[in-house]
C-alpha cells in the first residue's frame, strides 16, 4: 500500500518533474512577472504569465524544450505576433505572444503565407516536420505587439490533450522568490434577489479594508445587518518580491462559524469557459468602477471547475445573532492572508420583487418582444435568473429611439440577437446603418444587418443604451512623409474613420499585393520595400484601399520611382 501511494504521488507530479529536467526559460534574463496566471481580466482569466523585458523590445526568445513550431499567428490585436511550440515528450505546447519579430526561418515562412493569403493577419497551422526546434534555439524576439500595454512576453503552457492552460510558474517556481502574502482590500455582502436583505436593502453592502501601521487589517466599520440568503465577495490582490506590480490571487476560501463553505483554486484555464469569469466577479461593480470584487458563491449558470462549496457558498441567515466569518487567501508559494469579520443576523423585511417587464430564466430560452424591438437570449447564456427591464425614449440625433436594455449591467455568456426598429429609414444604402452603443458621451459602433426597417445586431452584455445611426463618410487615408518613402524604403499611411471604424485595408504596387503591417495601438500602416518583389529602376504606382465597417471605401494613389 505504501509503494502504491508513493507511485500515485510520483504520477501526480510527473509534469513538474519533466519540466524541472527539460524546460528552460524562454528568456535569458531573470524572470520577473508583470502579470501572473489566472488574473481577473475583462471577460477572461489571464491564461499565462507576462515576463518583463526590462522595458525594451527585441530580447531573444528561445524554445523551452525540443519540439516543433505547430502554429504561428499574426494579428494587429490580441497576442500580436505569437508562436506556438509543441513539445511531444511532455504532451504540452508553449506559447509566446506580443513578439516584435520571428527568427529568420520562421519570418520567411510567415511572409510567404501572408503574400499567399494577401493578408497581414494570419493564423497558420504548421505541418509537424516543417519547422523543428531544439531546446534553447532562437525562435523570436520580444516585443509589444497586439493588445499589449508595454514591452513583455506573454508566456503560456497548454496541455495538448485537454487544451487547457496550466500555470507556467509551477515549472519555474525556483527562479522567483516570493514571500509576500496576498492583500485583502474589501469585503462585500450580497443579498440574493427576493431571498435576502442587507441593511434593509436588496443592494450589495461593501466595506473597505486597509492595512494599519502595525501591519494588521483594519476592522470593518458598521457591521452589516443581514437576513435570508446571503453571499459574500472579496476585493484582493497579490504581490511579489522586488516589484511594485500587483497580481491576481490563486486560492480563496470562506469560513462561516469555523466551517469552510467556499473555496476556489485557479489551477488551469479552459478557453471554452473563461468568459464565465463574469459570473465569478461582481460584473456591475467592475463596469462602473473597474474594480474586481470576486464572489465567494457560485451562481447556477456558472460552470467553472474551480470551486468546492457547501450550498454553493450561500449562507441562510435565519437567527438573530453574530455570524463569524473568515476569508483566507493563498498564492502559489503558500503565502497566506486571512481576515476575520462578522455580520449580524437581524430579522428584516425581504425587499419586494422588482417590477419587471419579463422574468428571464438562466436555464431557458428567453425571448422578449415589445413593438418591433426584440431580444433573444438562448438557454445558458445567463448565469442567474434576471428581472429584465427595457426603457426607450425618442431621439433627434439617431434614426431610432434610444433603448436602455436593462437597468443593471448583466454579462451574457455569448452573443445574443437584438432587433432595433428604425424611426427614420431614408438611406438608399442600407449597409451604412449600424447600431451604436451609447455610454454617456461615448459612442461605439456595434453594426448589424438591416431587414425590413429593423437593425439586427448582436450584444454580449446588458445594461447599456443602444440606437441606430448611419455612417456615410469613407475612411481618411493620409500619407506620412511621402517624399521620404524611397529614401527610407518604406511606405507609411495613416488611417482614420469618423464613426464605424476601419474594417479592412489593402495595398498594391503595380497591381500586385504588398504587405502593409499594422498594430492596434497605432493608426499607421507601413510597407517595407521587399527586394524580392519590388523591382528597382522604374516607376511604380501605389494604390491603397481602406474600407470601414459600414462599407464606405477610400482609395489613395501615388506614383514614385525606385
Amino acid at each position: 500500500m505504501r509503494k502504491f501511494i508513493v507511485f500515485l504521488l510520483y504520477i501526480s507530479s510527473f509534469n513538474h518533474i519533466i519540466a524541472q529536467d527539460q524546460y528552460r526559460s524562454p528568456l535569458d534574463i531573470p524572470i520577473v512577472l508583470s502579470a501572473n496566471f489566472g488574473e481577473l481580466r475583462p471577460n477572461h482569466f489571464h491564461s499565462g504569465i507576462d515576463l518583463k523585458t526590462a522595458g525594451v523590445i527585441n530580447k531573444p526568445v528561445y524554445s523551452i524544450a525540443d519540439g516543433y513550431i505547430s502554429r504561428i499567428s499574426v494579428s494587429p490585436s490580441g497576442y500580436g505576433l505569437a508562436i506556438y511550440v509543441t513539445h511531444t515528450t511532455t504532451g504540452q505546447t508553449s506559447v509566446c505572444g506580443h513578439l516584435n519579430k520571428f527568427a529568420p526561418k520562421v519570418a520567411e515562412y510567415v511572409r510567404t503565407k501572408q503574400y499567399e493569403q494577401e493578408s497581414f493577419s494570419v493564423d497558420l497551422k504548421v505541418e509537424k516536420d516543417l519547422l523543428p526546434v531544439k531546446k534553447g534555439e532562437l525562435i523570436a524576439y520580444s516585443g509589444n505587439t497586439g493588445s499589449s500595454g508595454g514591452p513583455h512576453v506573454h508566456f503560456e503552457i497548454r496541455d495538448d490533450e485537454s487544451q487547457k492552460v496550466v500555470d507556467p510558474l509551477i515549472y519555474y517556481k525556483d527562479m522567483i522568490r516570493d514571500t509576500q502574502p496576498p492583500q485583502i482590500k474589501g469585503i462585500a455582502v450580497y443579498p440574493v434577489n427576493e431571498k435576502g436583505a442587507a441593511d434593509f436593502s436588496r443592494d450589495p453592502a461593501r466595506r473597505s479594508i486597509s492595512v494599519l501601521k502595525d501591519g494588521a487589517y483594519s476592522p470593518i466599520k458598521d457591521t452589516v445587518e443581514v437576513w435570508g440568503v446571503i453571499g459574500f465577495g472579496v476585493y484582493a490582490n497579490d504581490r511579489m518580491n522586488g516589484t511594485t506590480n500587483i497580481y491576481g490571487v490563486k486560492k480563496v476560501r470562506l469560513f462561516c462559524d469555523g466551517t469552510e463553505i467556499y473555496s476556489s483554486d485557479i489551477a488551469n484555464v479552459d478557453f471554452s469557459t473563461t468568459r464565465m469569469i463574469n459570473s465569478l466577479i461582481d460584473y456591475e461593480y467592475w463596469v462602473k468602477r473597474r474594480i474586481f470584487y470576486q464572489k465567494m458563491f457560485v451562481e447556477p449558470g456558472n460552470k467553472l471547475q474551480i470551486y468546492k462549496t457547501i450550498n454553493n457558498g450561500y449562507i441562510d441567515i435565519k437567527e438573530e445573532r453574530i455570524y463569524n466569518l473568515r476569508c483566507e487567501l493563498e498564492d502559489l508559494y503558500g503565502n497566506q492572508a486571512a481576515y476575520n469579520f462578522c455580520v449580524k443576523g437581524r430579522e428584516q423585511t425581504i425587499p419586494q420583487k422588482k417590477r419587471c417587464m419579463q422574468q428571464m430564466k438562466w436555464d431557458m430560452d428567453n425571448n422578449f418582444t415589445t413593438g418591433r424591438f426584440s431580444l433573444s437570449i438562448p438557454k445558458n447564456y445567463l448565469y442567474d435568473d434576471l428581472c429584465f427591464i427595457l426603457k426607450n425614449k425618442p431621439s433627434e440625433k439617431y434614426l431610432s429611439d434610444i433603448y436602455d436594455v436593462n437597468d443593471v449591467h448583466v454579462p451574457l455568456h455569448n452573443y445574443s440577437e437584438m432587433s432595433v426598429p428604425l424611426e427614420k429609414d431614408t438611406a438608399t444604402n442600407k449597409s451604412q446603418y449600424g447600431v451604436v452603443r451609447i455610454d454617456g458621451s461615448k459612442e461605439s459602433w456595434v453594426g448589424g444587418i438591416y431587414e425590413n426597417g429593423v437593425m439586427k445586431a448582436r450584444i454580449r452584455d446588458l445594461g447599456h443604451s443602444y440606437a441606430v445611426s448611419i455612417d456615410t463618410e469613407a475612411p481618411v487615408i493620409t500619407p506620412v512623409q511621402p517624399l521620404r518613402w524611397v529614401k527610407n524604403a518604406e511606405v507609411k499611411v495613416k488611417l482614420s474613420d469618423n464613426k464605424s471604424g476601419i474594417h479592412s485595408s489593402k495595398g498594391t504596387i503595380d497591381g500586385d499585393y504588398v504587405l502593409f503591417e499594422n498594430d492596434v495601438k497605432s493608426s499607421v500602416y507601413s510597407y517595407k520595400f521587399d527586394a524580392k518583389r519590388l523591382k528597382k529602376g522604374q516607376n511604380h504606382k501605389l494604390i491603397f484601399t481602406a474600407v470601414d465597417r459600414a462599407g464606405n471605401i477610400s482609395n489613395y494613389e501615388y506614383m514614385f520611382k525606385y
